[in-house]
């Protein structure tokens, strides 16, 4: 048995249409699928192949409270959950067994239509879900809602005209990073052989020290 992939990764919204324009609008995902009754409302969208960013917007939902990537912090924050995917129900099954087997509590499986799942918590009481899925949805967006929202009415794929089109693109030449704190991982995982350079990686580098070695006025290399 195996854990395939990123079946969703849940969040929590107060504002769905402002998430859609969003994650559908400015990032480009396809709005893919969604559930809403009784002041209630799950919608997926996917993202690459496999893998989907799932919000859940019910009346009680606030915004996050603001932290920084990386930084530390005492409060309570987090998401609603993560659900993996596995390709078969056997899997699916084998997995609970192997969780119960460990002492950990599983609640499921649970048919949610589109997919059965299983639900648990680990060591951090991060809450996980396992999901096989059941259905293909072959027309996006599919939605199953009550009231159904205007703007999904506009189409799963990117919606123009809501954000601002770049007029200043970054050129190539300034394609740098500052170091961060996990800037010594490159050189240690090279230094002891447990890595190595990725081709695109080792081309922009290339050029940005060919770049810097010419002087303002320097003919181009034909």
């Amino acid at each position: 048995m195996k854990l395939t992939g990123v079946n969703h990764l849940a969040f929590i919204t107060n504002d769905l249409t402002k998430t859609i324009r969003f994650w559908r609008d400015l990032l480009g995902l396809r709005l893919e699928a969604g559930i809403g009754h009784e002041g209630y409302r799950h919608y997926f969208f996917k993202l690459g192949e496999a893998n989907q960013i799932a919000f859940f917007e019910y009346e009680e939902a606030a915004p996050m409270a603001y932290k920084f990537h990386g930084e530390r912090t005492d409060t309570p924050l987090g998401f609603d959950h993560l659900s993996m995917t596995v390709d078969t129900v056997d899997e699916l099954f084998a997995f609970k067994d192997r969780l119960e087997a460990a002492g950990v509590k599983v609640h499921g499986a649970v048919d949610h239509g589109i997919i059965w799942s299983i639900y648990f918590f680990d060591p951090n009481n991060i809450p996980l879900e396992i999901s096989w899925e059941t259905l293909a949805v072959t027309n996006p967006p599919a939605m199953d809602e009550v009231e159904p929202m205007a703007i999904v009415a506009e189409g799963a794929g990117p919606q123009p005209g809501h954000w601002p089109e770049v007029t200043d693109p970054t050129p190539r030449s300034e394609f740098t990073a500052h170091g961060g704190n996990a800037f010594t991982m490159r050189e240690t995982f090279i230094r002891e052989g447990i890595g190595e350079l990725k081709p695109d990686f080792v081309a922009l580098m290339k050029e940005q020290t060919l770049g810097a070695a010419r002087k303002p006025g320097d003919k181009a290399a034909e």
